[in-house]
């Protein structure tokens, strides 16, 4: 089974919301207290999605609303050479400042974030700075949830939805749950069911999917009742080192395996298992295929130091599938 797509599109994908740095620690297995250096990067789910995008070779772009600072300038040069359209990157002039995320690597299985997400630019993203002439042009609109947690973010990618479905734009929702950007668990579960009903896939962790729904341990046979019930035709939900699985509203279901790896750290992992398997999607492959992809690409990220620098090819991807089959 295999997901169309309109093939007289500009763009293959176009993301929207957050856009950041990471500061990662460089020396390992100590805690954040004890460390003393850090190397950046651009950081973001959805930043991180179409840097992936593009160099897997698709023709990505990017609406977000960046600092007027040294930061911003960063992260639009870098994606700009990265290969992603920055045409619709709004600065700020309201003095917001870029979100940072210091990551901590004590150990493969202790890797820690501290986020600063007070006033980012990113939130300040105004419906009025969302071209419909923009996503007009593209195959597919990704769309993280974190852009949903602060207004007037939430009401720009709102808007960013309705034009995709007017102009018969896929609609693509990486739940990205971040917990410190939210009021409440009722909040996120009311934004995430607005966004997931419209959407056309939606991928997640089982995790964020309970979050989504607002219960405790859920089961995926009622996730997919739920929401095929709505505008998904595709949901993807992955259980970490179990894999994960492709429902289609048509009745097939597909599991993935994970691929193990040498971990360094474990952030990283869902934005390059999203950019790998909209690339399979979009040049054509099954989902069975697609899984592999997305897998392969997570196993790739969680085994190097960065997450957006460390985005693989589809060289690298297709050589990692071959030597584990």
């Amino acid at each position: 089974m295999r997901i169309n797509f309109h093939t007289d599109r500009e763009f293959d994908l176009i993301a929207i919301g957050r856009a950041c740095m990471d500061l990662n620690a460089v020396e390992y297995n100590r805690p954040m207290e004890e460390t003393m250096t850090f190397k950046k990067y651009v950081g973001g789910s959805p930043a991180n999605i179409a840097i992936g995008a593009a160099k897997l070779g698709l023709k990505s772009g990017f609406i977000g609303k960046l600092a007027d600072d040294q930061h911003g300038r960063f992260i639009e040069q870098y994606m700009r050479e990265a290969g992603v359209d920055t045409s619709n990157m709004v600065i700020d002039k309201e003095g917001h400042k870029t979100g940072l995320a210091f990551t901590e690597i004590k150990s493969p299985e202790e890797c820690s974030i501290l986020m600063y997400r007070d006033d980012v630019a990113d939130l300040y993203l105004q419906p009025s700075e969302v071209s419909e002439e923009y996503i007009k042009k593209s195959k597919i609109l990704l769309v993280s949830g974190t852009a949903l947690s602060k207004s007037p973010s939430r009401e720009a990618v709102l808007k960013a939805i309705k034009y995709a479905k007017q102009n018969d734009v896929k609609v693509v929702f990486e739940l990205d749950y971040r917990p410190y950007t939210w009021g409440s668990s009722e909040e996120v579960s009311v934004y995430y069911s607005l966004v997931a009903e419209q959407a056309n896939v939606v991928i997640g962790t089982r995790d964020e999917f309970d979050i989504l729904e607002n219960i405790v341990e859920g089961n995926n046979e009622t996730t997919i009742r739920y929401l095929f019930a709505y505008s998904p035709e595709l949901i993807v939900i992955k259980h970490g080192v179990e894999g994960s699985y492709a429902y289609l509203k048509t009745g097939e279901t597909c599991k993935g395996h994970a691929y193990l790896t040498k971990v360094l750290k474990t952030f990283g992992a869902g934005d390059s298992y999203a950019s790998a398997f909209l690339y399979a999607l979009i040049t054509g492959k099954d989902i069975e295929t697609a899984l592999k992809y997305a897998s392969a690409s997570a196993a790739i990220v969680v085994s190097k130091h960065s997450s957006s620098e460390a985005m693989p090819t589809a060289a690298e991807i297709e050589a990692l599938i071959k030597e584990r089959s």
